[in-house]
């Protein structure tokens, strides 16, 4: 068996509250495989960002195993790109500034950043914009720049904290339209919070519900869609039935509260 592009084993998390330690995060068990793509989903509070975070090495643990490759995750790195809601661009640099901004910090030459830059600003159909500025761009448009940046550094992993959450319907179809064919062509593992579940079953493999209090696993869905996936699938009978049962574990979840 090959060792799993990313594994939790007995993760939780603890914060410091006033009437003692909150358990943020308790015992994660979850496997990724080479080039699936995953969602989390789960009522506000469940832990599914903090659990991308740590994921992310941008914040720690206090039990568990948390390993890529095999290997211990102790704390950020080029392996894995990260995109959150917030577009986090740097506004006095332009959209292809900003990916060769990061290309420059992972050690390339000025050359390498400029090429490496302009392929993936095409990649994200920005090719006309890569001399805006985040000021002259859409919402849309910026999250496009925040993706080529993470894609950049060819991560072995993405992880994608409600990348789409702050756009219009219209911005959002053609957003995960745009990022399933990037995944499709260079195939690599995505971990994906979400709290839209018709989001999570039209971009997934699989989808993992979880619950309050704390924190945990509470339901794993395997998506049997047929890829490429398209916008008419929405309204077929699978994708609404799978629909409708993530969203009853999710209601269960929320409901499910250890006190």
């Amino acid at each position: 068996m090959s060792v799993p592009k990313l594994e939790i084993a007995g993760l939780n998390k603890w914060y410091p509250g006033k009437r003692g330690p909150m358990h943020a995060l308790a015992d994660i068990d979850l496997k990724l495989a080479d080039n699936e793509f995953v969602s989390l989903v789960g009522a506000s509070g469940c832990g599914k960002s903090t659990l991308l975070s740590i994921v992310a090495g941008l914040q720690g643990f206090d039990k568990g195993v948390l390993l890529t490759d095999g290997a211990p995750i102790v704390g950020p790195g080029l392996d894995r790109g990260v995109v959150f809601q917030s577009y986090t661009l740097l506004p006095w640099l332009t959209a292809q500034e900003n990916v060769e901004f990061a290309l420059k910090a992972a050690g390339m030459s000025a050359g390498e950043c400029r090429d490496i830059a302009r392929a993936h600003i095409e990649l994200v159909k920005l090719t006309r914009f890569a001399d805006a500025y985040p000021s002259q761009l859409s919402g849309g448009m910026k999250q496009r720049v925040a993706i080529a940046r993470a894609l950049s550094y060819r991560p072995k992993m993405l992880l994608m904290d409600e990348p789409f959450g702050a756009l219009d319907a219209l911005t959002r179809h053609e957003m995960q339209e745009l990022l399933t064919q990037i995944w499709e062509e260079h195939r690599l593992t995505v971990l994906f919070v979400t709290h839209d579940v018709e989001e999570a079953v039209y971009l997934s493999d699989r989808i993992i519900a979880m619950a309050i209090g704390p924190g945990r696993i509470h339901a794993e869905f395997h998506v049997g869609l047929s890829r490429p996936r398209n916008q008419d699938m929405i309204a077929s009978s699978a994708f609404i039935a799978l629909q409708k049962d993530v969203l009853a574990a999710i209601r269960a979840g929320s409901k499910d509260e250890k006190l």
